[in-house]
């Protein structure tokens, strides 16, 4: 029975925050990321949807023994579905990807848009940055819809759960594409 391989797109890029093995580079074809906001948590979630013509990068790993529980209680509030479109960057054959979701109908949108989480993003751009460098990482930017949230610099204070320690360069890098994007900083 070959193992089962999940698709990543935001945190777990950053391979400081699991212990999947064989991680590798991969696309999802036909896809966008998205801030999604819920009344379910008081922050956006980082998510997928489908879209005509986007390709978005990430990591596939594998599942070990078909154990999805770990991956599921983790990705909580998402839905697992398959994807189909997705390439990876060295040889390989899974069985099958999944990627997790959270379809807009599943929760109700707040009145106002809640702040996403700088050390969330933080810890999803320091993932982009090492796999894919400051191209794909600004590629991040580009292709991730819904900054029009404000951001809530909780750095010093982080509240993510899985929050790690940027160098000062991934958080020039972070900092400056904010800036060029307009992004409202909250403190």
């Amino acid at each position: 029975m070959q193992t089962p391989y999940f698709f990543g797109y935001g945190s777990l890029v950053n391979r400081q925050t699991h212990n999947y093995p064989k991680a590798q580079q991969a696309q999802l074809q036909g896809w966008r990321r998205v801030w999604r906001q819920t009344t379910l948590r008081p922050r956006p979630f980082l998510t997928v949807e489908p879209c005509a013509g986007s390709t978005i990068t990430g990591l596939i790993a594998q599942v070990p023994n078909h154990d999805w529980q770990a991956l599921d209680q983790r990705e909580a509030v998402y839905d697992r579905i398959l994807v189909r479109s997705v390439t990876a960057s060295a040889p390989s054959n899974p069985a099958s990807i999944s990627t997790y979701t959270v379809p807009p109908e599943k929760y109700p949108a707040p009145n106002k848009p809640h702040a996403i989480l700088l050390s969330y993003l933080d810890v999803v751009v320091q993932g982009y940055l090492q796999e894919f460098g400051t191209t794909g990482a600004a590629a991040f930017f580009t292709t991730t819809v819904g900054w029009n949230a404000p951001i809530r610099d909780d750095r010093q204070t982080p509240l993510y759960p899985r929050s790690q320690r940027l160098l000062a360069s991934e958080t020039d890098f972070v900092d400056c594409h904010l800036a060029k994007m307009g992004c409202e900083i909250l403190t």
